[in-house]
This record gives structure tokens, C-alpha cells and sequence, in this order.
């Protein structure tokens, strides 16, 4: 707990002028996380077990008196076990030494893979004094260009490593985020899909609460949500790119999926009423969309079905859920609400009806879940312990729609020390 406490005390620094400039536009953060929540050394680690076998390629060991005493950042060394890949620690014991750019990509390497490991704060320090925090720059460019070669979880562990540099980094938020948005999107295993899928959006909302005015983040956070089938929350991300970007591409492009989910919002709404008590309303709302291009759709009828029992047309409810029924077959939901409606009437036939199609369906799914908890269980060992071939065609990583926003949130561009480009495929 001290040692969090530490990085806590090290690592907050609030900028003032930034948090000035921002009130004066009139953009300013509506949600403030906690530390433990934002700060990538700190906060929970979703994906980790997926790049901790990458630690297994080092080995840790602790420099003589003599060689901390020529370097700069030789103090901060003492104590602390400094990764070296196996070839290195042939060269070095060999006598040829090794370019300090070299240890900085290894320290890279595992602040990126683990960034729980208990000398994450010791690197940051070391890095720090030897090339200033602009190093985490370096880390993003070469978590960059392993992204659009395909290499996913380099590229993840270079992001990773940048936030452990400086938790609130747009550019490695973004980069972060959109790698594992890449990485869900490219597997089928269920787990992890709900691992990298809980990160990306996680991070395009810390993302969009840490930097408000940095418009592709509202752009991807509103496809997150539309995925999820969010469509409010949705709308209202993509209202907020609409109000920051200057791309007439990207504007055309969310002016006409804000007009796709225009209906499906106020469907949402109308279920969201239902949902939370007013029935009424929530009717009143949903009603319409029964004579439009929705009528197919199921969640209209379950909502609709059940406002319409809570309002006591209980036949027009019952109607509702066999229409349900009709599309979704084996929604365990609707046939429990006609269950319940059918005791209430005792209605002997359709009680025994539905419960037994509710045993049935109950029994199937289990069956199903097993036998997939099984396959999922067999494709983590193989995630977890094989290293991943290059994903085909990989998302672009452009980084021209971030450029746009570098001299406003970082003070212009300089020139980035770079790390040395590292191998992550076996020969």
C-alpha cells in the first residue's frame, strides 16, 4: 500500500495553465476518476495475462557499483533488477556492453507487459532522468508501427508503456484504446473479446473525460456504444465529435449514423420509461414504431408487452410476447413474464406449456456454456502461453487525426528519442 501511495505522490501533477485554458473555451472535465482509477499502474489490469509470458524472454540483473557510478541515472539504479534479453547477458558479460536505448526498450517491455511490477516506478524514474518523460513519445511511435505491421500485442505493450510514463497521455489513451478495439474485433474467443472489449471502451471514456475537446475520441466511443447497442449513449458521443472535429469526411459520415439511430434512440427511450416504471409513457413512446420498419424488431414487443401488463391490458401484453416469440423463439424472458401471466390466470395448460419449454431451454444452454467455457478455457492457455501470428490487414494507425490536437494539449512537436525496434515472433 505504500509503494501505491508513492507512485500517487510522485506521479500527480495538476497543470494549471492546461485546466485555465480549458475553462476559458468553456470545456472542462464533467467526470474526474480517481487516481486509482485512471493511472494505468494503479488501476485493475483487464488484458495483462495475455502479455506476461512475454516476461519470460528476460532475466533481471543488477549492474556493478562501477558501471551505476559513469551513469546518469546511476543512483536510482541501486537495488533494482534491470531486464536484459538472453543475448544481451552474453554481450555484456562478454565485455561489449550495451546502448542504454536498448535497456530503456527492455524496461519498456515489461512496464508494458506488467505494469503492476513492483519496479514499474523505478523504471519511470530511470527513463525519466536519462531522457526525459518525452521518451514515452518513442513508445508510442514504435507501438505505432508494430500496429500497422499486424503485431498487436507489441504494439499493446508500447501503449501500455507510454501510460506508465504518463497516465494521461492522449495520444497512447487513443492508441490503447483503438488496439484493443483491433484485437477483439480479430478473435473469437469469449473471454478475451469481453476482456479487450470492457479495456477499449474503458479507455475511450477515460479518454473523452481527460482530454474533452479531442474529437476521435467521441468517434470511436460512439461506435463502442452503437455496438453494445447503446444507441443514446451513442448519439450523444457522436454529438460531441460533431462539436470538436474539423474533418468534413468524418462530419458527413456521423451526420448520416445520427440519422440511422434516430428512431432507435427514441425506441430506447420508450424501453428505457417502460423499464424504470412509467408505463404510460414508455407506451406512448414505443406504440408508433408497431405500423414502421421496427415491427420486426424484437425488443419493441418485450418492452411494449410488458408496459402494457403494468398498465393492465394484459391480453394486448400477452400479444406483445408472442411476437416475440415469433422472432427471438427461445427468449427465456418473455416466456417467463407469459409464464407468470398464465399463474396468475391459472391457466393449467400454458403453465405446464411454458415450463417445460423454459426446462428445456434452460438445460440447452447450459450444455451450450459448458461446452464453449471448455473451448474458451483451452484458447486462453493458447493465448496465454503461444505468441499471436500478425492480424492481416490490421487497422490503420494513421496518425493524422490526432495531429490536429498535438500542439494545443502538448506544446508542439520535438524531436522523440527512439527505442530500438524489438522482435516479438519466435525464428
Amino acid at each position: 500500500m505504500g509503494n501505491k501511495n508513492k507512485k500517487l505522490q510522485q506521479q500527480q501533477v495538476i497543470h494549471e495553465e492546461d485546466r485555465t485554458f480549458l475553462q476559458a473555451v468553456g470545456i472542462t472535465r464533467t467526470v474526474e476518476r480517481p487516481r486509482e482509477e485512471s493511472d494505468i499502474q494503479l488501476r485493475e489490469d483487464r488484458i495483462g495475462r495475455y502479455f506476461r509470458k512475454y516476461l519470460n524472454k528476460f532475466v533481471f540483473v543488477e549492474f556493478s557499483e562501477e558501471f551505476m557510478a559513469k551513469n546518469k541515472a546511476g543512483d536510482l539504479m541501486k537495488g533494482v533488477p534491470i531486464p536484459l534479453r538472453r543475448k544481451e547477458v552474453k554481450d555484456f558479460a562478454g565485455g561489449e556492453g550495451i546502448n542504454f536505448l536498448v535497456l530503456a526498450e527492455n524496461m519498456a517491455w515489461v512496464m508494458g507487459c506488467d505494469p503492476h511490477f513492483r519496479h514499474t516506478a523505478d523504471y519511470v524514474a530511470i527513463l525519466t532522468k536519462l531522457y526525459n518523460r518525452k521518451l514515452y513519445e518513442g513508445m508510442l511511435k514504435e507501438g505505432r508501427n508494430a500496429a500497422e505491421q499486424g503485431e498487436m500485442d507489441n504494439a499493446c505493450i508500447h501503449f501500455r508503456a507510454a501510460l506508465c510514463m504518463q497516465y494521461d497521455y492522449m495520444h497512447a489513451m487513443y492508441s490503447y484504446a483503438r488496439a484493443c478495439r483491433v484485437m477483439y474485433e480479430n478473435s473469437r474467443n469469449e473471454e478475451y473479446i469481453g476482456r479487450f472489449k470492457a479495456e477499449s471502451l474503458d479507455w475511450f471514456e477515460l479518454l473523452t473525460e481527460t482530454h474533452p475537446r479531442f474529437a476521435m475520441g467521441y468517434y470511436y466511443l460512439g461506435y463502442s456504444y452503437l455496438n453494445m447497442g447503446l444507441y443514446g449513449k451513442a448519439q450523444l458521443a457522436w454529438q460531441s465529435f460533431l462539436r470538436f472535429t474539423k474533418n468534413n469526411k468524418d462530419r458527413k459520415e456521423i451526420n448520416r449514423r445520427l440519422t440511422q439511430i434516430a428512431d432507435p434512440v427514441k425506441i430506447e427511450d420508450g424501453c428505457l420509461k417502460v423499464g424504470t416504471g412509467r408505463y404510460e409513457e414508455g407506451i406512448a413512446i414505443l406504440e408508433p414504431y408497431l405500423r414502421s420498419q421496427f415491427n420486426d424488431w424484437w425488443p419493441l414487443h418485450f418492452y411494449l408487452g410488458r408496459g402494457y401488463v403494468q398498465a393492465g391490458r394484459i391480453a394486448d401484453g400477452v400479444a406483445e410476447f408472442k411476437k416475440v416469440l415469433m422472432t427471438n423463439g427461445s427468449h427465456l424472458d418473455t416466456m417467463k413474464e407469459l409464464l407468470a401471466i398464465y399463474e396468475e390466470q391459472d391457466d393449467r395448460e400454458n403453465i405446464r406449456k411454458f415450463s417445460e419449454k423454459i426446462r428445456m431451454i434452460e438445460e440447452a444452454q447450459a450444455a451450450d456454456q459448458a461446452k464453449l467455457l471448455e473451448a474458451t478455457q483451452k484458447e486462453n492457455r493458447k493465448l496465454e502461453e503461444e505468441e499471436p501470428a500478425p492480424i492481416k490487414n490490421p487497422e490503420s494507425f494513421d496518425t493524422s487525426d490526432v495531429d490536429e490536437y498535438r500542439q494545443e494539449a502538448e506544446g508542439g512537436t520535438e524531436e522523440k528519442p527512439r527505442l530500438r525496434k524489438a522482435r516479438t515472433r519466435k525464428k
